[in-house]
C-alpha cells in the first residue's frame, strides 16, 4: 500500500484525471461554502492529505482520517489534524461538521451503508456530503483489484445509498464520460494480460508523457465545462452531493 500511496502522491498535482477531479469537485464545494471560510470539514479516507491542503482548507478547518497507517504518516508530514480511524465507525461526536467528504473510498468499504450513515451522523443539521465513487461495472480493471474495490455504482445505486443514510441528494452525476472509450480499450488490454500475470501495480496512476497528459487534461477540462450545460450520460466516476435535513 505504501507504494500505491507514493504513486498517488506523484500523480495528484499533474495527472490529467486529478485535474478533472478537482475541476468537478472544487466548484461543488464552493457552492456549498457560499462564501464562508469558517466551515468545520472532515475528509473521510484522506489518503495522502493532498485534498485537505488543496481542495478543502480554503473553506475552513479541515480534519482528516484514514484507516491506513501509511496514509496517516504521509499526511501528517503536511501538519494537518489527523487520526487513524474506520469510516464505518467515525470517532467524532454527532452534529459536529458542516461538510463531510470522501473521495474514491466508499467503493472499497465492506459496509458502504454504515459509512454513509456515519458521515450523516457527524454532520450538523443542514450540513453537506460530497462523495466521489467509481461507476459502472464494465469499467472494472486492474486499478479496481489493486485498490481492493468491492463495488461500482450506478446513479440509482448511489441515490439509494445516500437516501438510506437519511440524506437528501441534490446532485448525482457521471464524470469522465470523455475517457470511457480510452478506458474500455485499456481494460480490454488488461484482461488479456491477466491470462499471463496478475496486476502488481496501478498503471492508471502513472502520469503519461507530457504531450499525452496535456491533451487528456484539455479533454477532461472541456468535459467539465460542457457538464455545466448538459448531463453527461455515463462515466467512470460519480459525483454525489447530498444534504442532511435540518
Amino acid at each position: 500500500m505504501s507504494d500505491l500511496l507514493e504513486l498517488t502522491a506523484q500523480a495528484e498535482a499533474t495527472h490529467f484525471w486529478f485535474h478533472g477531479f478537482r475541476g468537478y469537485v472544487g466548484p461543488a464545494i464552493r457552492r456549498i461554502a457560499a462564501g464562508r471560510r469558517d466551515l468545520q470539514i472532515i475528509d473521510c479516507g484522506c489518503g495522502t492529505g493532498y485534498n485537505l491542503r488543496h481542495v478543502l482548507e480554503p473553506y475552513g478547518r479541515a480534519f482528516g482520517f484514514d484507516f491506513n497507517p501509511d496514509a496517516i504518516q504521509r499526511a501528517r508530514s503536511a501538519r494537518r489534524p489527523l487520526v487513524r480511524a474506520d469510516i464505518q465507525r467515525i470517532p467524532f461526536k454527532s452534529n459536529t461538521f458542516d461538510l463531510a467528504t470522501s473521495f474514491d473510498v466508499v467503493q472499497s468499504v465492506p459496509d458502504d451503508r454504515a459509512a454513509l450513515s456515519e458521515m450523516a451522523r457527524v454532520l450538523k443539521p443542514g450540513g453537506s456530503v460530497v462523495l466521489n465513487v467509481t461507476a459502472l461495472d464494465l469499467l472494472r480493471g486492474d486499478h479496481s483489484d489493486v485498490w481492493g474495490e468491492l463495488r461500482r455504482y450506478t446513479k440509482e445505486r448511489a441515490a439509494d445509498l445516500v437516501q438510506n443514510a437519511g440524506l437528501e441528494p441534490s446532485r448525482i452525476s457521471y464524470l469522465f464520460g470523455s475517457l470511457v472509450p480510452l478506458m474500455l480499450a485499456v481494460r480490454k488490454a488488461q484482461t488479456m494480460r491477466r491470462r499471463y500475470r496478475a496486476p502488481t501495480g496501478d498503471e492508471d496512476l502513472t502520469v503519461p508523457s507530457a504531450p499525452v497528459n496535456s491533451a487528456l487534461t484539455a479533454l477532461v477540462r472541456a468535459e467539465v465545462a460542457l457538464a455545466n450545460r448538459v448531463t453527461i450520460p455515463f462515466g467512470s466516476s460519480l459525483l454525489i452531493v447530498a444534504r442532511k435535513p435540518g
